[in-house]
């Protein structure tokens, strides 16, 4: 007998140019118009594009002024980031009226097993259709949508017919579509490796496949293996609905550049404050904190410390960082101070919060 192989069908819906597009919608004089959402003055970075601005290469994490360069009349609107989670729960709610396998990946994007589906229609394609005109019927947003059998594929297709369009890789085709990509295009692969496969002869997925996984384990490390399997369309993970938070962050970037650990620690107060509350929020606790700082040169650093217990509060957060940061000499002026909590432990009422008992400590 013939074995019949079935294959998953993935959609992933991502909405264009998301930020942008919610205040032309709620403002009607920037249609049309290049917008960037984010800051323009000397310390301000883009967080988004409208489509009329990406003509003028304006790209999101561009810094503000080099934004206004290449587009001398570009419009800077402030991010309101409620707004945007208002929109994205009802694109959501509309997700969730064809199948409960939906996997968020941020506020504008999402992957959707339809393989069984709440309408019982068999078309993945048919389906991601239907699911835009909706969204664009009912919230005036342009989203496009890859399909095919692997989260993988769908996410590259979902960029091949931006913007407002969709593009179907069936399993049938997923090999030579690999083999054609261009190793850039392939998800996951940045400018650095890129760059470092461009000089090992790698251009293509084709090329990638040619190469054995010793080859690749030895050039990428533990990457090699992925990456000798994503080539042969191997990459098969599923659509998680529940998928765990791994960590809860708050971070500023100031105006102007600090100089000073006394006043790197004034404004850790705010920031342990502020992550303090998204911890609460989020009703998670964890042992690892890590002092993110971020130099005057864009440079990056990290600190990390790892608690024998599981901690929220600001002032145990406060002390461990401000460890970190007298680690080690500061190596010159910040622009940037994060503090992240990972390692964590979800609060429920099934599994509640255990109390911890920290000894204070005072000083005499």
């Amino acid at each position: 007998m013939e074995q019949t192989t079935t294959y998953r069908k993935i959609i992933h819906i991502d909405m264009d140019a998301f930020y942008a597009s919610v205040e032309q919608l709620d403002n009607p004089e920037l249609k049309g118009k290049p917008i960037a959402v984010g800051g323009g003055g000397e310390r301000g970075v883009v967080s988004a594009a409208s489509y009329e601005a990406r003509k003028f290469g304006v790209r999101s994490s561009m810094s503000g002024i080099l934004a206004k360069k290449k587009c001398p009349h570009l419009i800077f609107v402030k991010p309101r980031f409620d707004r945007y989670k208002e929109i994205s729960k009802k694109i959501s709610a509309i997700f969730h009226e064809y199948t409960d396998l939906v996997e968020p990946l941020s506020l504008d994007e999402a992957y959707l097993d339809v393989t069984e589906n709440k309408k019982g229609n068999p078309s993945a394609s048919l389906i991601a259709k239907e699911i835009r005109k909706r969204i664009f019927d009912e919230l005036g947003l342009n989203a496009s949508a890859g399909i095919s059998s692997s989260k993988f594929v769908a996410k590259i297709a979902s960029d091949i017919n931006k913007p407002n369009g969709q593009k179907t890789i069936p399993p049938e085709e997923i090999i030579v579509f690999l083999e054609e990509l261009p190793i850039e295009k392939f998800y996951g692969i940045g400018k650095v490796t890129t760059a470092k496969m461009y000089n090992l002869g790698i251009f293509k997925g084709i090329d990638l496949k040619s190469k054995s996984e010793e080859f690749l384990i030895e050039h990428f490390k533990n990457s090699g293996s992925h990456y000798y399997q994503l080539v042969r369309g191997h990459y098969q993970s599923e659509v998680k609905p529940n998928k765990k938070r791994k960590s809860v962050a708050a971070e500023h970037t100031f105006l102007k550049n600090l100089t000073s650990e006394v006043y790197m620690l004034e404004k850790l107060v705010r920031i342990s404050e502020e992550l303090e509350q998204r911890l609460i929020r989020s009703k998670v606790s964890g042992k690892t904190i890590t002092l993110k700082i971020k130099y005057s040169d864009f440079t990056t650093q990290t600190r990390s410390k790892t608690l024998p217990y599981f901690i929220k509060d600001k002032n145990i957060l406060l002390d461990t960082v401000k460890e970190l940061l007298y680690q080690d000499k500061v190596l010159n002026s910040v622009r940037l101070l994060g503090i992240s909590v990972t390692n964590l432990n979800i609060h429920s009422k099934e599994s509640p919060e255990k109390p911890i008992n920290v000894q204070l400590k005072f000083e005499f």
